[in-house]
């Protein structure tokens, strides 16, 4: 049994998983790029209980063991490795496609998870955060979408809680269309560098995209430490996207791990 958990955590810290579905999926965290013929949404007819049902390919939002988002709580100290970013500024090519407002990365972006290169693709905003923190909701969660080169999937979260205003943030949010829109370029840069915590304490679990069609296999690392966004940012985001956050997903028999 010993055994077979250093196995595990070694997966886990190394993220040495194969991911045939993501493979598959290009370059979304979720359907986060592009349009679904089956509409989903975060309530009515499409809300996430009815996910798995919408269509065939979405069934893993029912049957999975792995689905994100988690209550990040009862984590196990272990030797995971150092996480580190490597964002340049890139220009501001915002849309909004129905479910949140993403911004596309310009390439040259990446993050070394444990020696391994993921290439940002895209970071976009959840309201209220998808993950908890020992059973803690934050008003705003943003994701950075990485691919390494072999096609895995990994995801750096960060949360944000209600202070003072984030600069980086109100260049995203004073440019975000209200409607869904395709990419446009805000004619400005802004630096993914200023949306993430100085403290790099963070909690590492394998998940899923926290979207249709909720494909597992996804490396999941969420820093510890929130970052503060206004009032005024955050009523921005919540007025366009009241509820964009999938509900909480059992642990199962996961690990997660936290750096020491």
């Amino acid at each position: 049994m010993k055994s077979n958990r250093r196995q595990v955590l070694g997966w886990m810290a190394a993220g040495a998983v194969a991911c045939p579905t993501c493979l598959s999926l290009g370059v979304s965290h979720a359907a986060e790029t592009g349009h679904d013929a089956v509409h989903w949404d975060y309530k009515g007819e499409g809300a996430p209980e009815r996910w798995g049902s919408l269509e065939s390919r979405f069934r893993v939002c029912d049957l999975g063991l792995e689905q994100s988002p988690i209550d990040l709580q009862r984590s196990l100290r272990a030797e995971v490795g150092a996480v580190r970013p490597f964002f340049r500024p890139t220009r501001l090519r915002v849309l909004n496609n129905g479910h949140t407002v993403q911004v596309n990365a310009d390439e040259g972006s990446y993050s070394d998870i444990v020696g391994q290169r993921y290439d940002l693709l895209q970071f976009h905003f959840h309201h209220p955060s998808e993950h908890l923190l020992d059973g803690e909701s934050f008003p705003l969660e943003i994701h950075f979408v990485h691919r390494s080169a072999a096609g895995q999937l990994a995801v750096l979260g960060v949360f944000f809680r209600q202070g003072a205003a984030n600069d980086e943030l109100a260049k995203v949010f004073d440019a975000m269309p209200s409607q869904e829109t395709p990419e446009r370029d805000a004619g400005m840069q802004v630096d993914p560098l200023g949306m993430l915590p100085a403290a790099r304490g963070y909690l590492r679990y394998m998940g899923s995209l926290t979207t249709p069609p909720c494909s597992q296999g996804v490396l999941w690392t969420v820093f510890r430490e929130p970052l503060e966004a206004s009032s005024s940012q955050i009523q921005q985001f919540s007025e366009i996207f009241p509820l964009n956050a999938r509900p909480i997903q059992p642990l199962n028999t996961r690990f997660l791990l936290e750096n020491s």
